[in-house]
């Protein structure tokens, strides 16, 4: 346990929930454990925030066995019984359809997240959660930013609240503000059972690897930079870009003052 660690991420995560309004009073929340440090930390970190709220709100720990080879729970089992956690481990062998889809040396991620998200949101609906808390942090939502602009041709990345397309889910990132480098330290601090992701953490030149690095060179000569992205997502000119449906550059002219 690191308290100085545990004091700033639950600094950083109230302040997200409270600037975002992500858990109110009566919420039924599904924390999504894929069994990695984010994960981890964030359900630490709201079970923490549970017992100090004003607010009563649930808890429910909601792991997600795809059926990769190799997996083993028995530990993350043992970790949540130790503390109590309420939890349900749920299997569904997503492995086999992904492998089967996606050609040998190619990024499974989309495929893969698409089925584990289908299946996230089937149990919440079926169960009445009206929450879902995701374990991004403030890196994954930068690098989002820069893959979509570099790769996808599109500004955008992983709102910190957000209402799914069929308007029946709210998902939350609580760990939003959270920097990863801190909550790996804490993460190590607290020995959590890690199971590792072996499924893409094989294929190498990602495209979300190559962000990171390119993020992490830009802050080493300006340490700044980190924080200058994420802030860019909350301060956007749309006037000062070049999308028809925010700005009309046909009809600018119409709006102009004639100086006589």
């Amino acid at each position: 346990m690191n308290p100085e660690l545990e004091k700033k991420l639950l600094h950083y995560t109230g302040k997200a929930i409270a600037d975002f309004n992500m858990i109110a009073h009566g919420d039924r929340l599904m924390v999504c454990l894929s069994g990695g440090k984010d994960s981890f930390t964030l359900l630490w970190l709201l079970r923490k925030l549970q017992q100090r709220a004003k607010i009563s709100f649930e808890i429910l720990s909601f792991t997600l066995d795809q059926a990769q080879p190799g997996w083993d729970d028995s530990a993350l089992k043992n970790w949540l019984d130790t503390h109590s956690v309420s939890h349900i481990i749920l299997t569904r062998d997503t492995y086999s359809i992904v492998t089967d889809k996606i050609p040998e040396g190619k990024t499974y991620c989309g495929l893969c997240s698409r089925l584990r998200r289908g299946i996230i949101y089937r149990y919440a609906e079926e169960h009445r959660f009206n929450k879902i808390a995701l374990g991004h942090h403030r890196d994954d939502l930068i690098r989002t930013l820069m893959m979509s602009i570099l790769y996808n041709g599109e500004i955008r990345s992983m709102p910190p609240k957000l209402l799914s397309d069929n308007r029946k889910h709210v998902v939350i990132r609580p760990l939003a503000y959270c920097q990863e480098q801190d909550i790996a330290a804490f993460a190590k601090s607290m020995a959590f059972p890690i199971i590792p992701c072996n499924l893409c953490g094989s294929q190498e030149n990602l495209m979300r690897q190559k962000i990171t690095k390119v993020i992490n060179e830009l802050a080493q000569e300006n340490p700044k930079v980190p924080s200058n992205i994420l802030h860019a997502l909350s301060s956007i000119k749309p006037s000062q870009l070049m999308d028809k449906t925010f700005w009309d550059f046909k009809g600018l002219e119409k709006q102009q003052l004639v100086f006589e």
